[in-house]
């Protein structure tokens, strides 16, 4: 097929910063499933020529090009919801929201209907997105990137370890283990040690004797968050502008602090609600607890993956078999000493993983199925070439 992608290319829109998440995982699976890709890098444009022009030469795109569908990975309010619905009286639209565990009630909600097709990865958007009455919506998850994570045959060289950054009580989790003499390394943005590239995180993923996934998201499910500027808003526009840009340094949201919240109507509309005191909405915040990259990512490289339950990730891995589930610290502390000294027992399982992750869990299989329901019937991975990538400038 050849298709419009809309996305960021770099991480947050930050050259200096490497490929982002949608670049090394949607992008590069679509590519190399031979997929012919029309890379229409919107935060780059947009720096460029402003979001007139940028949104402006979108839609001369997508006319002039006539790509047989058009995927994009919405981050906030880039992209004009106007350009969007006259885009999709031309050709297939689909956008992937990432984050419909906690922010549909004021994002997703009012961008759907700017596309034909989306796709959630939260089992709890389903019955919000029929209450609005938008039903071309397509219930997938996460996956790994087959091309890119992979078995390395490395050495060991960590017992465990953590990638990602230390919001929500992820700090206290790390300090438990520590404080119980369990020797942990972490990286990411936040942690002292910093972010790691792309390779290098692959080769911890292959190096370490465990590695820990910590499910919960990126912002307490109570939060307020912030409403799309562009469509409906609600009134607080100072507020929310202080959010937005505060959402720039953490990918697909952070623990947003605000005084406003805003809840989607059936309408798409949106209304203010009156909230307590921040800090009295902290203390009693409950954190999400979502299926993330890492849990395919890390079988994908032949790792062991200890990780903590999240929303229905029992139908993806069997627990104890090919990934380990654990339930609070003591329990954590308790299986990574237990999965140190039983070597043969945790090389089984982490080989289980990924068997189960190249057979049913790559962005390839992901993909296929997608353009299956949108109507594209059995189109996928073609294998007979690597897509050719013409980058819009």
């Amino acid at each position: 097929m050849r298709i419009l992608y809309a996305a960021m290319k770099y991480d947050y829109g930050r050259p200096e910063q490497g490929f982002g998440f949608e670049h090394y995982n949607f992008y590069d699976s679509l590519r190399e499933m031979g997929h012919d890709i029309v890379y229409f890098d919107y935060m780059t444009l947009l720096q460029r020529y402003g979001r007139r022009q940028m949104n402006q030469r979108l839609l001369e795109v997508g006319q002039a090009e006539k790509p047989d569908l058009m995927i994009a990975i919405l981050f906030k309010d880039e992209l004009d919801p106007h350009v969007l619905r006259e885009l999709k009286t031309h050709i297939p639209t689909m956008n992937w929201f990432c984050d419909d565990h906690w922010r549909f009630d004021t994002y997703s909600c009012q961008w759907a209907p700017c596309f034909t097709w989306v796709v959630t990865t939260a089992e709890s958007a389903l019955p919000k997105y029929a209450a609005l009455g938008y039903r071309h919506v397509i219930k997938s998850q996460w996956a790994c990137n087959h091309s890119l994570y992979r078995k390395l045959d490395l050495p060991f060289q960590y017992d465990l370890t953590f990638v990602g950054q230390p919001h929500g009580n992820r700090r206290l989790t790390i300090q438990a283990l520590r404080n119980a003499g369990i020797n942990v390394h972490v990286w990411g943005r936040g942690w002292e040690s910093g972010r790691i590239s792309q390779d290098e995180m692959i080769r911890v993923f292959n190096q370490s004797r465990i590695n820990l996934n910590l499910a919960n998201a990126s912002r307490p499910v109570d939060a307020p968050a912030l409403p799309v500027t562009g469509l409906a808003v609600a009134s607080g526009g100072t507020m929310r502008a202080r959010i937005s840009r505060s959402l720039d340094r953490i990918p697909f949201g952070s623990q947003v602090k605000a005084l406003g919240k805003t809840l989607c109507q059936p309408s798409g509309g949106v209304v203010s609600v009156s909230d307590d005191s921040v800090e009295d909405q902290n203390a009693h915040a409950s954190y999400s607890e979502q299926i993330k990259g890492r849990n395919f990512e890390v079988p994908g490289c032949g790792g062991f993956m200890l990780t903590e339950r999240a929303d229905n990730l029992d139908q993806y891995y069997e627990n104890g078999k090919e990934v380990v589930f654990f339930d609070g610290r003591d329990d954590l502390i308790k299986k990574v000493r237990y999965y140190l000294t039983h070597e043969s027992e945790r090389a089984a399982i982490a080989q289980a993983g990924y068997e189960r992750t190249m057979r049913d869990h790559t962005y390839a299989l992901r993909f296929r199925d997608i353009f299956r329901q949108i109507g594209f019937g059995e189109v996928g991975d073609t294998k007979s070439r690597r897509g050719v990538t013409q980058e819009v400038t």
